[in-house]
């Protein structure tokens, strides 16, 4: 079985979407091979601040899969705090229920079985 993730972006233009208040989504298949470098150190490919992580927001949620098992560096949190991002990283299903609730100016990486 192979994992896939996804980078999810939302955007306020359009009247349809599966997210209330959001116009459009987008999703595009994570690029992990800049992070492979780390998977033995971790046991899983982890987001590595080498990868294109979607900046442009003020919320970047990372959703870890079903047992919260995708590993996030530390250096990812510390660019988040540089740039004044909140970065907020929980298993998938939660990630998913935050984008329901607040999806304004929110990026996310979700992790996901597929």
């Amino acid at each position: 079985m192979k994992h896939k993730r996804y980078s999810l972006k939302l955007h306020r233009r359009r009247p349809c979407s599966p997210f209330p208040g959001v116009a459009r989504a987008s999703a595009r298949t994570r690029k992990k091979k800049p992070s492979r470098t780390f998977r033995e150190q971790f046991g899983h490919t982890p987001v590595s601040p080498e990868e294109a992580i979607p900046w442009g927001c003020k919320r970047l949620v990372i959703g870890t899969g079903m047992e919260g098992r995708l590993p996030v560096m530390d250096e990812v949190a510390a660019e988040a705090r540089r740039r004044g991002v909140e970065l907020v990283t929980c298993p998938t299903p939660e990630a998913v229920q935050l984008l329901w609730e607040n999806p304004a100016d929110t990026n996310a990486i979700l992790h996901v079985t597929c």
